[in-house]
């Protein structure tokens, strides 16, 4: 059976019209992140952030070009710290949400 949505179509209505959804998504990116998994975190960043603020607003608010931010989050890009965590400043800030750690044991 074919698929009828691409699945970035899907994530994008999903976030458009549900909130936790989108929260929900940017909470993974830093578990993903923190798990040392950054290929998927990767992953789910771009799928926030072409269903939330887009590459060309983030561009222009973190002074970067859309083109270097899509690289940098692309599966061999290699950000650096300081710029992931630009990024990742900007889209809680686009979201409304503000993200905290909290340390388990």
């Amino acid at each position: 059976m074919a698929l009828t949505r691409s699945f970035k179509d899907t994530v994008k209505a999903r976030a458009e019209r549900d909130p936790a959804f989108r929260d929900a998504l940017l909470t993974e990116v830093v578990d993903q992140f923190l798990a040392d998994d950054r290929k998927t975190g990767k992953a789910v960043m771009r799928d926030h952030i072409d269903a939330t603020i887009g590459f060309e607003r983030l561009a222009e608010e973190t002074g970067s070009s859309s083109k270097s931010l899509t690289r940098m989050l692309s599966p061999s890009g290699n950000p650096t710290a300081s710029n992931l965590f630009s990024v990742l400043s900007t889209v809680q800030r686009a979201a409304g949400v503000h993200l905290a750690a909290k340390a388990g044991r």
